[in-house]
């Protein structure tokens, strides 16, 4: 444990095994304690931010499971972000980052919100210039990486410290991983029952990572035409991926709402009523969701399923 700033850090630590299986790191970034902790105090420093007013934890809060419960994230000076805030956790096993899942690594991934002019607005040189200002991060650079303080190392220690951040004991996986009957309610069980062998749930959220880490159409809309936003339609132009964004993680999802890449949905109960009617049928829609009818038994089960993924 160490203190900086007024706050009290525990150290950080990667699990290698387990439900969620090894972390592949990269060849540019094993994991290393030290690096990984300080990666946490950049983390949480609001000097990372143009005027010093967010930090990565603003819109990352831990107590609600690394979201900020807005529809869309603050940036700098009150503008507003273009997505809803993403949980963390398990973000060592992403296969791609970012909603329209184009970015490919955590260290490629920060860059995006420090120099996003609606969240941390930097230019990298003059950010870089300020934090190796800093004696202490000059002189942290230098133990750790050997190196003067650059984005390298900005880039490499906030991702050593994201990959730390797992979810992985929740309810559920006492019960149904290691075998704990009294881990979660009846109803939780039936819940899964329905989740997993009812519904067509898991073609999109299997376990044990509760994501496919593809990225789909999930119905949200009937029309993107009047919709700014139109998710992997921006980075290839490709007509068939209009709406579509990458499937997130279902742990800990009654702790991240409100929910959907814009926020627009503000409950659980609003999730399942846009799948019961099998999406709102655009085009591009996934063909696996259709509607479905659920009593009201039947969603308080599925509902109580859903809360036991919290960890």
């Amino acid at each position: 444990m160490f203190i900086y700033s007024g706050l009290i850090f525990m150290g950080c630590t990667s699990k290698a095994k387990g439900i969620l299986g090894p972390i592949n790191y990269p060849s540019d970034n094993p994991f290393q304690e030290e690096i990984a902790e300080f990666g946490k105090i950049l983390f949480f420093d609001t000097r990372l931010s143009s005027d010093n007013s967010i930090s990565c934890s603003t819109c990352h809060l831990p107590e609600k499971a690394f979201t900020d419960g807005l529809s869309k994230s603050r940036g700098v000076h009150g503008k507003i972000a273009m997505r809803n805030a993403p949980s963390l956790f398990n973000v060592a096993y992403q296969k791609t980052l970012m909603a329209d899942g184009e970015v490919p690594t955590l260290e490629m991934q920060a860059l995006v919100p420090l120099q996003d002019t609606s969240e941390m607005a930097n230019k990298m040189g003059e950010l870089i210039r300020k934090l190796k200002a800093i004696p202490f991060y000059q002189k942290k650079a230098k133990a750790l990486f050997n190196r003067d303080f650059d984005a390298f190392v900005l880039t490499r220690s906030l991702a050593q410290y994201e990959r730390t951040l797992l979810s992985d004991h929740s309810p559920f996986d006492q019960w149904y991983y290691e075998g704990n009957e009294q881990a979660i309610s009846i109803s939780a069980k039936k819940g899964w029952k329905i989740f997993s062998e009812e519904l067509y749930c898991t073609h999109c959220h299997p376990a044990p990572f509760f994501t496919n880490f593809k990225v789909e159409n999930n119905g949200l809309y009937e029309s993107y035409e009047n919709i700014a936003d139109k998710g992997r339609f921006r980075i290839n132009g490709d007509s068939n991926e209009i709406g579509s964004f990458k499937v997130p993680s279902l742990r800990n999802v009654s702790k991240t709402g409100p929910y959907m890449h814009d926020g627009s949905l503000k409950s659980i109960d609003a999730i399942l009523d846009l799948y019961s009617k099998g999406g709102n049928h655009t085009q591009q829609q996934n063909t696996v969701i259709q509607p479905f009818i659920l009593t009201k038994a039947k969603r308080e089960n599925l509902k109580a399923f859903l809360r036991s993924l919290e960890d």
